[in-house]
């Protein structure tokens, strides 16, 4: 008699090894996945704060420019309220704006910068 099994029998003491390895494979992919789900929630974040941002130089800018009333920089920090941020810093100079909205995400102060107004060709004095 040989030792040799047929080809494609098992050995009793490998039943069951498929299932481990199925449950390792499984238990890696959740983890890989609770790992990566806060990183894309804080990118969404970040460019939910982007567009904050951007919205609040816009509506800022528009005020200075006197297409719509009010306080540039209070009008700002309502829209950034608005969505979802908080205003963090706002400075108006003539006709451009140029403010800071942020937000907590995880003990991190997700942040971003934004700059509205006319380009030199469109501000008074300038060329066509």
């Amino acid at each position: 008699m040989t030792s040799e099994r047929p080809w494609g029998a098992t050995c009793r003491h490998d039943a069951g090894a498929g299932s481990v390895l199925a449950i390792a494979l499984g238990g890696s992919v959740v983890a890989a996945l609770l790992l990566a789900l806060p990183l894309y929630i804080g990118m969404s974040y970040r460019q939910a704060v982007a567009a904050a941002a951007d919205a609040s130089a816009l509506a800022a800018a528009a005020v200075a420019g006197g297409n719509a009333a009010g306080d540039p920089c209070g009008t700002a920090a309502r829209v950034a309220r608005a969505n979802g941020a908080s205003l963090a810093r706002c400075e108006v100079v003539g006709l451009v704006a140029t403010v800071s909205a942020t937000r907590g995400y995880l003990g991190l102060s997700l942040t971003a910068t934004a700059t509205a107004g006319p380009d030199d060709a469109a501000a008074p004095g300038g060329t066509d």
